[in-house]
């Protein structure tokens, strides 16, 4: 990458987050552009990300590790459905093996980012534990900060719950003093999180009900893979790992596109799997989505643990509405009420795109609503920004290495180039036709539409979510395809801009 500004940044490349898509690009870096200078900014004190934050009890991977984990680093324990801790073990075994945590500048948080096109680099202003400020900059900005706000859950308004008596509790701050043990536990909500509380807490509490407002589909499914296993007794660990990632991405794909295909075949297979696992405890009213399989994401339950907490007699579905919380529990609009010592509000996620940075291009904020997807990584006239966004109907981390990888390329191509600027290049008399990607009905999503980037019918621009259309895209689309435009400012005008930055400083 050229070094058109007259300042020497701090960095080549500043990645904003050290989870599954952070760490992702960071060893992409290192193997595909070993002397690009990186540095990665992470707000909390460990690396981790979503796994670092949710501290509930039974957190778990909502997909198979295979695909979880990554390509270039093998998963090579026996459990396909890991516990966060081990999932934590394992992007620290990575973040070590590749270099990447001497690296890492922990309690910092990134306020904004201001590309300045006369210097060709991102001015960045971060936010240490203390509170104090700091500025830094870089040639390339990577948002790998996720999809959510850290800082604050959706707030469902529950009406009344200030009038409950006992203790209330959200997933995203679990305490960690907290102590249910022999007590009513009420879960409001039924997406991932609930289904993954729900058999951890009923080992202790005396009782765990799920309500629920609507019924969620859930599948149950072995959180030990024995095909992986044995492939891995026989074969070379590299072609086993190839085996059994590929392996795994196909079931994945098969299951969403059979869902979306034949969504009354499939339920009715969903359930009468759960009215198997459930018998007597099976009641259709809990169990009879109003929506198909995959229109909303399809919650794993492995190992059957969610429907042998309630055939056991440990944890009951109750599905309705709420009228009011009150001091003791919650009453139903159907005049049930609900006894409980402590409610958790599962009731889902705040969307935010890029850690809520306040990203400007020589001090114009960015709207994203404005801007289209560009190869689902970077976006329409912006210079050298990207962003990890995983995909919604298949593992996250899939989509995080087919973007980490052509980051690379593009890096490499600046280089080779001998460009200071990248930019997706999309004109105001553009032909584009705005398509929706977001084909789930997941109230996160809903909530989000009126400032996520925009999408196009043509994959060049849109945010897809086909793994294996991606994957086709990227072997076969060039980095240099007449869009991505590659230059480098006039070197006067880049001495103008700092010395005029100088005199107002």
């Amino acid at each position: 990458m050229k070094n058109a500004s007259p300042i020497i940044p701090d960095c080549d490349l500043l990645i904003v987050g050290a989870g599954i898509s952070g760490i992702a690009m960071a060893a992409y870096t290192r193997m595909k552009c070993p002397d690009i200078k990186v540095t990665l900014v992470e707000r909390r004190s460990r690396i981790g990300g979503t796994w670092d934050l949710f501290r509930y009890p039974g957190i778990r991977s909502d997909s198979d590790m295979h695909t979880f984990g990554y390509s270039f680093e093998p998963w090579t324990n026996d459990r396909v459905i890991a516990d966060g801790q081990t999932i934590l073990d394992y992007l620290d075994h990575v973040a070590d093996k590749y270099a990447i945590t001497p690296d890492i500048r922990f309690d910092t948080n990134v306020l904004a980012a201001d590309f300045r096109e006369a210097e060709a680099l991102w001015h960045v202003t971060m936010e240490d534990a203390a509170g104090q400020t700091c500025t830094t900059s870089a040639r390339f900005l990577y948002l790998a900060a996720g999809y959510y706000d850290h800082d604050a859950a959706h707030n469902a308004k529950l009406q009344d719950l200030d009038q409950f008596s006992g203790t209330i509790v959200n997933p995203q701050f679990w305490p960690d003093d907290l102590d249910y043990s022999g007590k009513r536990v009420l879960v409001v909500g039924s997406g991932a999180t609930a289904v993954t509380l729900i058999p951890a807490m009923a080992r202790s509490a005396a009782h765990v009900t799920m309500l629920q407002r609507t019924p969620t589909w859930m599948g149950a499914q072995p959180a030990t893979d024995r095909t992986a296993k044995w492939l891995r007794a026989i074969l070379p660990a590299p072609l086993a790992h190839k085996i059994n990632r590929k392996r795994h991405i196909l079931i994945q794909q098969w299951q969403y596109k059979a869902c979306r295909k034949w969504p009354r075949l499939m339920g009715k297979l969903l359930q009468r799997a759960a009215r198997k696992e459930l018998g007597p405890a099976y009641d259709p009213r809990d169990w009879s989505p109003p929506y198909g399989p995959w229109e909303q994401r399809l919650c794993l339950v492995p190992d059957g643990d969610l429907f042998a907490a309630i055939r056991e007699g440990k944890a009951s579905i109750v599905t309705g509405t709420i009228d009011r919380f009150d001091a003791s529990g919650v009453n139903l609009a159907d005049g049930q009420h609900i006894d409980a010592d402590v409610v958790v509000t599962a009731t889902g996620l705040k969307l935010a795109l890029g850690g809520k940075i306040a990203v400007s291009v020589d001090g114009k904020r960015v709207s994203w609503r404005k801007h289209f997807f560009y190869r689902a990584a970077m976006f329409s006239n912006i210079p050298n920004l990207a962003v990890g966004f995983g995909y919604l109907s298949a593992t996250w981390t899939l989509r995080a290495e087919l973007t980490a990888r052509f980051i690379c390329d593009v890096l490499n191509t600046m280089t080779a180039k001998d460009a200071s600027i990248a930019r997706p290049v999309l004109p105001e008399n553009h032909s584009l036709i705005e398509e929706d990607v977001y084909h789930l009905s997941a109230g996160y999503i809903e909530r989000a539409r009126a400032f996520l980037p925009k999408s196009a019918t043509d994959i060049v621009w849109r945010l897809n979510q086909d793994y294996a259309q991606d994957l086709r895209f990227y072997r076969t689309h060039p980095v240099d395809d007449g869009i991505l435009s590659f230059t480098s400012p006039d070197p006067v005008a880049a001495q103008i801009a700092v010395d005029k930055a100088r005199e107002l400083s």
